[in-house]
């Protein structure tokens, strides 16, 4: 099947393409690495009656430190952090595990993170980790721009707070260990499970962990394939604990009791929510390894 008929615009300047967008709000899409509007637009799930194409901005590529954050532009593609110089410290160091496992080259070569956080797949491994990471989702409408929290962004799966006629410009992703953390350690995981390369997982879960004095003062993990992409219970019964297995096997139990995993296909609910508790602890594990805190391989299993 081929797309339905539809316009067609390539601005320049993010108030050219807001200005579009605001024209035909509720009938034009935006087109940034096409991974999903594209595919869509041939099975015509979307039938978008205008196409704003945001690759003529070059302002929208640029990713930068500022203010104890990095900022990364809407056009930044997901290969773009397959290295962990992309970002300073853990933060480099997540970015560039969940980055090389996102489905396969050609779709890192042009899929964006931006893209990602648009269309919002409770699967999709960038809104877990914004989501982990309380990122800040830079919103430019015809009123101009607006910074949402992911908390106040994700809205439920495949719906966010973003209005048809605004454009999502950039995300800001804390450094870590974060505003108000404490800590001597810092260490982050990323591990999923998916039948093949070329499918979203259907499961998947982002940690991070601070230590202090040998216990844990902070915890953040997102989590893929459920409605819910923060285990909070998870994660407050990780502070002020030990970093051992049998502590991140329960918070892996509370972590898949919240995010209220759903039925598909290939994974009913109940063995997604098998799945999100042994990924949360193996998550966690990794995040131990990542700031040289080592268990045996009896104690991960």
């Amino acid at each position: 099947m081929k797309p339905a008929r539809f316009d067609y615009v390539a601005p320049a300047r993010v108030a050219d393409a807001v200005a579009a967008l605001a024209a035909k709000a509720e009938t034009a899409r935006v087109l940034a690495g096409g991974q999903t509007l594209v595919s869509q637009m041939h099975f015509r799930t979307e039938r978008p009656a205008l196409v704003v194409d945001i690759n003529n901005i070059k302002s929208l590529e640029t990713i930068a430190v500022q203010g104890g954050a990095l900022r990364v532009g809407a056009l930044a593609r997901h290969r773009a952090f397959e290295t962990p110089s992309v970002a300073p410290g853990a933060l480099g160091r997540l970015l560039s595990r969940v980055s090389p496992l996102i489905a396969n080259p050609p779709v890192r070569a042009l899929g964006t993170m931006g893209g990602s956080l648009a269309w919002a797949s409770p699967q999709a491994e960038w809104c877990a980790t914004a989501a982990a990471l309380d990122a800040e989702i830079e919103l430019t409408g015809p009123a101009g721009r607006r910074m949402v929290t992911a908390d106040k962004y994700f809205l439920a799966p495949s719906r966010t707070a973003r209005r048809p006629d605004e454009l999502l410009t950039s995300v800001r992703l804390p450094l870590l260990p974060g505003p108000g953390v404490a800590a001597d350690k810092v260490g982050v995981g990323f591990v999923k499970h998916h039948r093949t390369n070329l499918r979203f997982a259907q499961a998947g879960v982002v940690a991070v962990l601070a230590l202090r004095n040998g216990a844990i003062s902070s915890a953040r993990l997102g989590v893929t394939g459920g409605a819910r992409r923060r285990p909070r219970t998870a994660e407050a019964h990780l502070i002020g604990r030990e970093p051992v297995p049998a502590v991140f096997t329960k918070a892996g139990e509370l972590a898949a009791a919240e995010v209220d995993p759903y039925d598909e296909v290939h994974a009913s609910a109940e063995y997604k929510r098998h799945a999100i508790g042994v990924l949360v602890r193996r998550a966690l594990v990794q995040a131990c390894a990542d700031m040289g805190v080592h268990h045996s391989e009896r104690e991960t299993r």
